[in-house]
């Protein structure tokens, strides 16, 4: 579990974040939604540790980010999973390879251990047979895979997935999703997911946290959002008429 209490940022004196306080739940996906300049962005990277708050704690499973010194930082990275929104794999490694990077640069594994575990993961996302094809080769869906199965490769207690659906087709994004929850709920993590894709929100939302200018406004589940009185929510989830005419229906149920 991860708890953000009290948390405010600022750039060059404006203030993004006011007193943001969140849990993100163990075993669930964690979805946080916002409009763009809600300050979504900045609560994932806070708790990530790329940008430091003024104010506030963030703590994973009791342990404050923000009073730890570099060398527990170093440990609790190794707990972390990240999944980046162009899936960032390296063009000159084969499949194999990208899945072995993080084995490589911070396991004690020896080869063979690395590679039984990133076949292992490859094979979790349903790429087997794919080991030795390069990102080029492979096909934007599968690329994103790829990228899962190397965010999961040390077995990570918490992920972070940075808009994983973004330039893919709906189907293949539905594919993703449910990927996403199947490892979240296999593996007991704490995954955190900053998305714009409402098909994500209304799929697979077990915990959403919405931010609205800075705030977290609203805080509930794919069931709750139809029923939430925020109007702010409600107009930006449900700006598409489809998602509209899916609330009225859910609504005269």
């Amino acid at each position: 579990m991860i708890e953000v209490k009290n948390l405010t940022k600022s750039f060059d004196g404006k203030t993004i974040l006011h007193d943001v306080n969140a849990t993100f739940y163990t075993g669930k996906t964690n979805l946080i939604i916002g409009q763009s300049g809600s300050g979504k962005t900045v609560l994932m990277k806070s708790i990530v540790g790329l940008v430091t708050p003024e104010k506030g704690e963030i703590l994973y499973d009791g342990r404050d980010l923000l009073k730890m010194d570099s060398e527990q930082i170093k440990l609790l990275r190794q707990e972390i999973g990240m999944l980046f929104q162009g899936s960032a794999l390296f063009d000159s490694e084969t499949v194999l390879g990208n899945v072995m990077f993080p084995l490589v640069m911070f396991s004690d594994m020896t080869r063979d251990e690395m590679m039984q575990r990133a076949r292992f993961c490859i094979e979790r996302v349903n790429l087997k047979g794919a080991e030795d094809k390069y990102p080029s080769e492979i096909s934007g869906g599968m690329q994103k895979r790829v990228a899962i199965a190397r965010a999961i490769a040390l077995n990570p207690k918490y992920l972070f997935c940075d808009e994983p659906n973004s330039g893919l087709d709906p189907r293949t994004s539905i594919l993703i999703d449910e990927l996403l929850k199947d490892i979240t709920h296999e593996y007991n993590i704490t995954t955190i997911i900053n998305t714009h894709d409402m098909n994500s929100v209304l799929g697979i939302g077990e915990n959403i946290v919405f931010i609205n200018h800075g705030r977290n406004e609203w805080t509930g589940n794919k069931e709750d959002i139809y029923r939430s009185p925020s109007k702010a929510l409600n107009d930006f989830v449900f700006a598409n008429e489809l998602f509209k005419k899916v609330r009225d229906a859910v609504l005269r149920t």
